[in-house]
């Protein structure tokens, strides 16, 4: 590469190392150069000038050669040194070195991949940032400064499982057959559907049900005879009688878990008996027990 340099001479092409500019300093100083030596020309554009103390005269042919020159100087000059800024710049990879060829090259073809390069970075910034606090308002901060960002799926689910985790630990809390129920109806797909589901069927939350009657004396009579028949099985019968949806009167096994009901279901079966695994109502308003 080379650049034009003064001196008591006049202007000369001095041969400089070939590479890449090292800094900003040597670029400004390349286009002051370059600058200087074309005001030159235009100021010897029309008279002939004289250069250094030799006294020879310039003729307007060769003054017009060196502009030329000059110009086709000042394009490979400029050439070099953007493509050598924007190679650098893609090396390091940073938001200060796309800025530093912006500042350098702003009207270089490739300043607008620059900034579609610095969006990127700071969105990725922005994203690791939401990640490291991990709440949900600071998820809900990078889709507002983000709404298309490349992390926005992602910061979507993030608030998802959150919102999940804190009903699940609400749910645990409270540790009853509602506050499971109530989390499995609003989060069925939740990583910890499965473990809801567990905790309720550990509860006391089924019964086995075993007849349905339209009267209170049918009930006690099939109940009486279950007695006689299961009781070593069974242990204590309950009669419900009508509420809410059930309109006629039923005979259960005491509550149980989900497993447990299942289990003392198919033993009856497998004895004559017919039976059911019903989950008791998450309201016992107006329901009536009466052991036997």
């Amino acid at each position: 590469m080379i650049v034009l340099r003064a001196g008591l001479g006049g202007p000369a092409l001095a041969p400089i190392a070939a590479g890449r500019p090292r800094d900003e300093r040597l670029h400004r100083l390349q286009r002051r150069e370059l600058y200087l030596f074309w005001k030159i020309c235009l100021s010897w554009g029309s008279l002939p000038a004289r250069l250094g103390d030799t006294g020879s005269t310039v003729k307007k042919s060769s003054l017009a050669s060196l502009c030329a020159g000059l110009l086709v100087a000042a394009a490979l000059v400029a050439c070099s040194s953007s493509n050598a800024a924007w190679q650098k710049a893609s090396a390091q990879g940073t938001i200060a070195a796309y800025r530093g060829f912006i500042r350098l090259h702003p009207d270089d073809s490739r300043v607008q991949q620059a900034r579609n390069r610095i969006d990127a970075l700071e969105d990725a910034r922005a994203w690791r940032a939401a990640k490291k606090v991990g709440t949900e308002s600071a998820y809900r901060q990078y889709l507002a400064r983000y709404p298309a960002g490349a992390y926005t799926a992602q910061a979507q689910d993030a608030i998802t499982a959150l919102k999940d985790s804190s009903a699940w630990r609400t749910a645990r809390t409270a540790g009853t057959l509602t506050s499971y129920r109530t989390f499995l109806q609003r989060f069925p797909g939740a990583p910890e559907a499965s473990r809801a589901q567990a905790r309720l069927d550990k509860l006391a939350g089924f019964q086995v049900q075993l007849g349905r009657y339209g009267t209170a004396s049918a009930a006690n009579a099939a109940a009486r005879r279950l007695k006689t028949r299961f009781g070593s099985l069974l242990g204590t019968i309950r009669i419900v009688p009508p509420g809410g949806a059930i309109k006629v009167t039923t005979i259960r096994s005491e509550q149980m878990s989900r497993p447990a009901a299942l289990a003392l279901c198919a033993k009856l079966r497998r004895a004559g008996q017919r039976c059911s695994v019903v989950p008791i109502p998450s309201s016992s308003s107006g329901l009536t027990l009466s052991g036997l």
